[in-house]
């Protein structure tokens, strides 16, 4: 798990972007699934799903990693952030849809994951950089 203090002023999607592309290489994103952030007293926490082609192969089947991201918004930790990505299986991308939809029923949602393609992960995680590189 990666530790590190964060600007407050920095929204807190880019950065869970970033974090996710600090632990998978960018070129490999084929799609990322953003699970509606959950704020309870000073903690914000958001979970994603990440469907990655596996390093060095083409092929129909992509590594799907769990990504979270702790992110203390209030009190004496205010801005400490903490993000993990870890892979857990490797499938289809098809396959990937249903295990997004396991982690919706499982946490009781009712909004839908935001999508992100790999090219608009790549946009963004390009944009975002560019942003925070003097």
């Amino acid at each position: 798990m990666t530790q590190q203090t964060i600007p407050l002023a920095s929204d807190a999607r880019e950065r869970f972007l970033l974090a996710i592309a600090d632990a998978v290489p960018a070129e490999r994103l084929s799609e990322i699934h953003f699970f509606p952030p959950i704020r309870q007293g000073t903690l914000e926490t958001g979970v994603a799903v990440v469907a990655a082609a596996p390093e060095g192969e083409a092929g129909e089947r992509h590594v799907v990693f769990s990504a979270r991201y702790r992110w203390t918004r209030k009190g004496p930790e205010r801005g400490k952030w903490e993000s993990e990505v870890v892979a857990e299986a490797d499938a289809p991308l098809v396959t990937v849809e249903a295990v997004v939809r396991g982690v919706q029923q499982r946490a009781n949602e009712a909004v839908e994951p935001e999508r992100m393609s790999g090219d608009d992960a790549r946009t963004r995680i390009s944009d975002a950089r560019c942003r925070v590189t003097p």
